[in-house]
């Protein structure tokens, strides 16, 4: 089957919900400036919660080909759980897709890949999709471990989820070294892991999950290294930090197939 890619970009901490409009507003200009098709490239944006409203009002309001998502979920239904916002409420504002396990929140927020999954369990249970990160710090990538290390967490990050469910995920490599450094792992970097991601998936929930499971690379993606990383088998995206929150360059990753 062919699976569609996505390019999520995730503005992380930046952007007000004004600038979000002009930036949103100025992406889909600059897609439909260069017809843009959705069914060769999905493109969305993964957006502070407090942008979430204003880019679904722009978005179903202009009717503009982007998906849009949240970077963070509470496992909690609703409760006592101040500065929590629940699955429910982000289905409500009609995201299409919510991050979960971004090293940040690893690494600032002490999170675990037991925490993941079970976040990515209220996810789907929310009518949502998440993007599941997973990847290596430097010292494990020079030890050689970075494979079997990665596969520990998404065994981990999968184990409440059923083959459907895994099926309809969108897994995340994104080794910690490449996030924001400049640094970005070789197009075979990227494909020696999302190609054992994609077996441990077919091994485990068997060959339609890991035939239908989108895997995504992350870690200093850009208009000058996208085209290469996209042309290996088992990448099917990318999610874009620094790089997304430029429309132009932005624009030039989700439209990677039109290059040359």
């Amino acid at each position: 089957m062919a699976r569609t890619s996505l390019m999520a970009g995730n503005w992380k901490m930046n952007l007000n919900h004004v600038e979000a409009t002009g930036l949103v507003q100025k992406l889909a200009w600059t897609l439909a400036d260069a017809k843009y098709d959705p069914a060769l490239s999905e493109a969305a944006v993964i957006v502070p919660f407090t942008d979430i409203r204003t880019v679904q009002t722009l978005v179903e309001g202009d009717k503009l080909p982007l998906k849009f998502g949240a970077q963070d979920v509470s496992v909690h239904a609703s409760g006592a759980y101040t500065g929590e916002v629940s699955a429910d409420m982000l289905a409500k504002l009609n995201c299409s897709y919510v991050v979960v396990g971004h090293s940040e929140r690893r690494e600032y927020h002490g999170e675990t890949d037991e925490l993941i999954g079970a976040k990515a369990k209220v996810v789907f249970e929310a009518g949502m999709t998440p993007i599941i990160c997973c990847g290596e710090v430097l010292e494990i990538r020079k030890q050689g471990t970075h494979v079997e290390h990665v596969l520990g967490q998404v065994e981990d990050c999968l184990a409440p989820l059923t083959a459907e469910q895994v099926a309809a995920s969108v897994i995340a490599y994104e080794p910690v070294w490449a996030i924001g450094t400049g640094e970005v792992a070789t197009p075979e970097d990227a494909q020696e892991v999302c190609g054992a991601i994609r077996g441990y998936v077919t091994d485990t929930f068997g060959a339609a999950a890991g035939e239908a499971v989108r895997i995504q690379y992350g870690g200093s993606v850009k208009a000058s290294n996208v085209v290469e990383i996209m042309a290996q088998p088992d990448v099917d995206g990318a999610l874009v930090g620094g790089a997304s929150l430029n429309a132009d360059e932005f624009a030039k990753i989700v439209m990677y197939y039109a290059a040359g």
